[in-house]
């Protein structure tokens, strides 16, 4: 169980705080201060190095979730704040599939064809997705961390 829990928490904590990163410090940053040619080859360099990690915590989090809920007697013996988080998870994780295969993948190939508006709609494509999951992650982690006492 221990395993499953520190598998679980280090994958949470990279997803989120990658999510944070991105969307609190370098976004700003990158906007204000570099032009779209520079701005969009930085996020898809920044991306290429974050999203194999996210593919990670994307498998890991439900298989270390379904481990935990299993050695504690399967959904029905577990509390609302588990049921929450399991759905709230899977949301996250089917709109982060859907970022990377629906906007991602395309703004690679706009960035390599140096097609910088049908790169920016990308990015903003996932700029809007990453604000959804950041916020369901950290209501995901609040759940997580004061659940069993309120449920």
């Amino acid at each position: 169980m221990s395993i499953a829990i520190t598998i679980h928490l280090l994958c949470a904590i990279i997803w989120i705080g990658g999510m944070f990163f991105a969307y609190v410090a370098l976004r700003p940053v990158a906007a204000s201060q570099l032009e779209p040619p520079q701005r969009l080859n930085l996020w898809a360099a920044t991306f290429r190095r974050f999203f194999p990690w996210v593919w990670v915590a994307v498998l890991a989090l439900p298989l270390s979730g379904y481990w935990m809920v299993g050695t504690m007697g399967g959904f029905g013996a577990v509390g609302m704040h588990i049921h929450i988080m399991n759905g709230l998870g899977l949301l996250m994780v089917l709109l982060y599939i859907h970022l990377f295969f629906a906007h991602y993948r395309p703004l690679l190939l706009h960035v390599a064809a140096g097609d910088w508006p049908g790169a920016g709609k990308s990015l903003a494509g996932i700029r809007k997705i990453i604000a959804v999951n950041l916020s369901l992650g950290l209501i995901v982690a609040t759940v997580a961390g004061y659940g069993r006492y309120y449920w």
